[in-house]
């Protein structure tokens, strides 16, 4: 990023230097390591914040989550920490792996294939991370 042609590379180049400066340990700084700091919700955690709380008959977390899920993706897959916790949490909350990716699948039509693509991209770093019987 240090393209002399590029007001804006330049901008970044310099703000990367200052905050070295200022802070040298944050240059190894990683704020995907920094999702595996907040914990998942259980699925009874989700239900009671997010569902049957308040409503008997509303939303279940599952399908909760695959609806952020897919609203995530329609914004073209642009928060990756959300996406990936979301996918996270839909899991934990009883969503499958096919049901995740039916649900990132289904956006191409709205998002667009990018986002789809990139959402699934997001989503796949999760899924692998699960073990296999946990579909």
């Amino acid at each position: 990023m240090s393209d002399a042609n590029n007001p804006f590379a330049m901008m970044m180049a310099q703000a990367q230097e200052m905050a070295k400066a200022f802070n040298p340990t944050l240059e190894g700084f990683s704020p995907k390591a920094m999702e595996n700091l907040w914990p998942t919700m259980t699925k009874d955690m989700m239900e009671m914040s997010f569902g049957k709380g308040v409503s008997k008959d509303g939303l279940d977390a599952k399908t909760r989550l695959l609806l952020t899920l897919a609203g995530l993706t329609m914004q073209g897959a642009q928060n990756e920490t959300q996406l990936r916790m979301t996918v996270r949490h839909a899991l934990e909350a009883g969503a499958t792996k096919d049901e995740v990716t039916e649900a990132i699948a289904q956006m191409s039509m709205f998002a667009g294939l990018p986002a789809m693509s990139r959402a699934m991209e997001l989503a796949q770093e999760v899924l692998s991370e699960t073990k296999d019987d946990e579909t």
